[in-house]
């Protein structure tokens, strides 16, 4: 998805923001009082906009409290466009559970593309809720999501927008709490000194507990006038999962030795995920959105132990909804909001004890409808003949294979536990059942990976297509195409290559150029994620606090909207770093030392470092582990803490 051209907002001041935001045009410095923002005045803004539609509200299903309803306002804000913003499952996940608090009202806040931004900003109208359109500062909590590390400045652009200091620091108690939260939170160090607290893992119980935290300290504060925000950390840093950065103290930036602070903050787990009551309903947008569909998470988790995969290691144990919850889900969502696609979404949906249960029941529930049913993520060896009947139904939606890399040695070294022939049966399996179009992802620069790898690649997609044609027959034998997307690898926090740096940015391109000119067969498309941009998503993901720096600098020469690629200047990066004293390439191709403090440690993702260490060092022996909820538990630790378990454990065992 991409946008349009618009003034980037360059030359911005360089100070930083005491008390309110400086340096923008039209900045929440001169943002007008409350009683002049008015929903007439943003409604003027709309005519001189793009998809005005992104910012009207009345959605069908939207959920309205009326003023005198809610004692406490949450604003839940997702750092991009309304069209990615509305189908994040977190989002829709904690709005449904803070609108069931009593009074207590959570509205949605998506941050505005450029025209819009520019708009609000000359007209002096400061960020905005969807619902009833007031003010992001009049409300008690503002949680802004994290979903991706490119996302980062896009942070900075909301705190700004709604006028208040990027800094935690410079927020007082009389302003809203500013929490993160999201998949890219375990190195929080970049992030840290812009949120009054981080939610470390899942939040379902979490958030009731915060906001409960907080009411009380605000009625107290209130009846008192003791408003004394350092006691408010403390309580908030008292709840299991909830990350206080002004309380712990953080490890300093790659090579240099941390300093050693409290406790490490462990992740949350919610173990009431397989009887937790699904929302009853799914919002329906106006306009089109990335995922325009009733999404329904079948299971949480994923034991496969994909080395490079931070999801796998961070979301363990796993946990899976019944059967009967899942279908009564779906039939309901369908029935309420008219969607005519669903997508069973997970890390492994394919892993899911009952999947083919649950595909035979929804098939039979939805015969002659024109309802389709999607699998995000296919597991390889658990996509044959059967599963492809069971997936296709009257409607193909996109079907999505990630062998990850193509040769079988590199497989084993980052644990992608398939063979080629687990691969080509999946792709025959698929083809034969009437898909004629499916998308291949793979990487590019993992660990001990070689230019013989970077051909097998080539090697592999061409015998998939070819697998393909045999599957289909003649007749249909040119319509066939496979796009094949790779991306660099990205070293994440909480993973067994953590330590590994990133190649540089000439290798990287010069293996992209090398499966170019390998000989793709026709039919096949070659598609690659921009380098520069894997390597600032490194820089972000693994860097410590001096990060924080980079993005406000970059934020201030204009950088928002990052992940988009006629919005991504890489050149704004190069010189916010030359700002700030720091060298984007030797961030991200910096290598640690197994003995080295990470900038995360004092983050407890669930899976112990001495697993983590045994997997890097089975990894550059080429050995695999196997998946605990088939084989038997592998001591990673994910289970160790009170009243954790692997809900499948038992289950599976062979």
């Amino acid at each position: 998805m991409t946008g349009h051209p618009t003034d980037p907002r360059t030359g911005r001041a360089t100070g930083t923001a005491a008390g309110t935001a400086t340096g923008a045009p039209g900045a929440a410095d001169a943002v007008l009082p409350k009683s002049q923002r008015t929903s007439g005045s943003i409604e003027s803004l709309l005519p001189g906009v793009e998809r005005p539609a992104r910012y009207i509200d009345h959605e069908y299903l939207a959920v309205h409290r009326a003023p005198g309803e809610a004692a406490y306002r949450v604003a839940l804000a997702y750092p991009d466009t309304y069209e990615i913003g509305q189908s994040n499952l977190a989002i829709a996940l904690l709005y449904d559970i803070i609108n069931r608090l009593p009074k207590t009202a959570a509205e949605r806040v998506y941050l505005p593309w450029v025209d819009m931004s520019t708009a609000m900003r000359a007209a002096q109208i400061a960020l905005f809720s969807l619902e009833s359109q007031r003010p992001v500062r009049e409300f008690d909590l503002f949680g802004i999501t994290i979903p991706h590390e490119l996302a980062a400045t896009n942070i900075l652009e909301l705190l700004d927008l709604a006028g208040l200091p990027l800094y935690a620091a410079e927020r007082g108690p009389e302003l809203p709490l500013v929490v993160g939260g999201g998949p890219s939170v375990y190195n929080p160090a970049p992030y840290a000194p812009f949120f009054d607290a981080i939610v470390i893992g899942e939040a379902e119980e979490l958030m009731g507990e915060l906001i409960a935290v907080h009411r009380r300290f605000k009625a107290n504060a209130a009846a008192t006038g003791d408003a004394d925000k350092p006691a408010l950390l403390g309580q908030l840093a008292a709840i299991e999962g909830v990350y206080v950065p002004a309380l712990v103290c953080a490890p300093g930036a790659p090579g240099t030795p941390g300093t050693p602070g409290a406790a490490p903050v462990r992740r949350r787990v919610f173990m009431g995920f397989s009887d937790a009551v699904l929302p009853k309903q799914s919002l329906v947008p106006y306009v089109e959105v990335v995922h325009d569909r009733l999404n329904i998470e079948v299971l949480r988790g994923c034991a496969r132990g994909c080395r490079f995969c931070q999801a796998g290691m961070t979301y363990r144990p796993v946990r899976e909804r019944p059967a009967d919850a899942i279908v009564a889900a779906v039939d309901a969502g369908i029935a309420c909001t008219g969607f005519d696609e669903v997508s069973l979404t997970s890390l492994s949906s394919t892993d899911h004890a009952q999947i083919e249960q649950v595909l035979r029941r929804l098939r039979g529930l939805f015969a002659g409808q024109g309802v389709s049913v999607s699998l995000p993520s296919q597991r390889l060896d658990a996509f044959g003949i059967e599963m492809a009947a069971l997936v296709s139904g009257e409607k193909k939606s996109g079907l999505t294979f990630a062998p990850e890399a193509g040769s079988e040695r590199l497989r084993a070294v980052i644990n992608k536990n398939i063979t080629d022939a687990d691969f080509l049966e999946a792709v025959r399996a698929a083809f034969s059942k009437g898909w004629r179009r499916c998308k291949l992802y793979m990487m590019i620069g993992l660990p001990t990976e070689t230019d013989d790898d970077i051909l097998a690649m080539a090697a592999l997609v061409n015998r998939a297509l070819a697998a393909a044609e045999e599957a289909v027959g003649p007749r249909d034998k040119g319509k066939l195409r496979i796009t094949l997307s790779v991306g660099a690898f990205v070293p994440k926090a909480s993973t067994p290559f953590q330590w590994c740096g990133q190649l540089p940015l000439p290798e990287i391109k010069r293996r992209i150029g090398l499966l170019r000119s390998a000989g793709l067969s026709k039919g096949i498309s070659l598609k690659w994620h921009d380098p520069e941009l894997s390597q600032l998503e490194a820089v972000i993901s693994r860097a410590g606090s001096a990060a924080a720096d980079l993005i406000e600098a970059a934020w201030r020469r204009g950088a928002t909207f990052t992940a988009w690629s006629d919005r991504f200047a890489y050149a704004d990066w190069l010189a916010a770093a030359d700002d700030v004293g720091l060298d984007l390439a030797d961030l991200a191709e910096h290598a640690y030392a197994l003995d080295d403090r990470l900038p995360w440690e004092n983050i407890d993702c669930g899976v112990s470092r001495r697993y983590l260490e045994a997997e890097w060092r089975r990894a550059q022996a080429g050995e695999q582990t196997a998946d605990c909820t088939f084989r038997g538990c592998t001591d990673c630790g994910a289970c160790s803490a009170p009243g954790i378990a692997n809900r499948l454990a038992g289950e599976r065992h062979v």
